[in-house]
């Protein structure tokens, strides 16, 4: 557990998993892209399935979770995921939108990349969408770099998915 101070000087606490943690990044991550992009449930079960094979195959001493809480209310989640011995995958990256713009989604992306290294990987991998402009500029900011990009229609929409990398060595 660490405290951290958001740009307008309130404290966030950034901690591991607790119960109701799993079904809140879910639940979250499926009500904000549907306000924002008009995402279908398909997202939704596409991260519940993301959150069941953390957990069904969490390995500790090389993943890792963090939620942000705010006055005991959770603000935001991103989690590390193993992808092989030397590759750490940064997954679901959400931050509430009643907090965007106080650096989060920056302190977020840091523990993931801090945790990494220490875990012995190389490079860091993400997936994400091109529709997702402040999340590819917090990691466009944190170093990783686009390594490409190919169209395909999910969540109710044509998308162009991108994948990005980050290396640690």
């Amino acid at each position: 557990m660490s405290e951290w101070l958001a740009n307008d000087g309130e404290a966030i606490l950034l901690r591991g998993l607790q119960s109701g943690d799993l079904g809140w990044v879910v639940q979250r991550n499926g009500e904000i892209y549907a306000e924002e992009f008009g995402w279908t449930l398909e997202y939704e079960a596409l991260v519940a399935r993301i959150v069941a094979a953390f957990v069904e195959d969490f390995a500790p001493e090389l993943e890792r979770a963090w939620i942000a809480e705010l006055d005991g209310q959770r603000v935001g989640a991103i989690f590390c995921r193993r992808s092989d011995a030397q590759t750490a995958q940064l997954r679901l990256l959400v931050v509430d939108p009643l907090v965007r713009g106080q650096g989060l989604g920056n302190r977020l992306v840091s523990e993931v990349i801090d945790f990494a290294r220490s875990a012995g990987y190389q490079r860091i991998v993400l997936w994400t969408n091109d529709v997702l402009v402040a999340a590819r500029r917090i990691y466009e900011r944190a170093g990783f770099e686009l390594v490409d990009a190919a169209p395909h229609h999910s969540f109710g929409h044509d998308l162009i998915g991108q994948n990005w990398e980050l290396r640690l060595t």
